[in-house]
């Protein structure tokens, strides 16, 4: 948490925003929370557009604001797993709610079904 310790936020939602926010950050909570744990080539094949070192970054961010666990295995070659902390599994109710939320949007205002919300960018 020593990444936010030098930010001073004017409410608690902007820090929940600098925690979760960006266009990865909470893709990668998403696919953790729902599927549990995963090595970092699975969490890169499921964001297509994400590099490497973009990917590296946000999970250090994460790891660093106790919402993401990095578990090393001391095998040859490597194995290396994230999954979420206690406190990265409370955030998943309100991605829910954003999920959701984006969903009727889409639907209801953009006017394009949910299912068909990958051709919009």
């Amino acid at each position: 948490m020593a990444r936010m310790h030098d930010k001073t936020f004017n409410c608690e939602k902007e820090l929940t925003l600098s925690v979760i926010g960006g266009k990865w950050k909470m893709l990668i909570l998403w696919h953790l929370g729902k599927e549990l744990t995963k090595r970092f080539g699975e969490l890169k094949a499921l964001m297509p557009g994400i590099t490497q070192r973009m990917l590296v970054n946000q999970l250090r961010e994460l790891e660093d604001d106790f919402i993401v666990k990095r578990q090393v295995y001391p095998v040859v070659p490597p194995k290396v797993e994230y999954s979420l902390t206690e406190e990265g599994h409370t955030l998943l109710p309100i991605l829910d709610s954003m999920y959701k939320w984006g969903k009727n949007y889409m639907e209801n205002v953009i006017g394009t079904p949910a299912n068909k919300s990958a051709s919009i960018k």
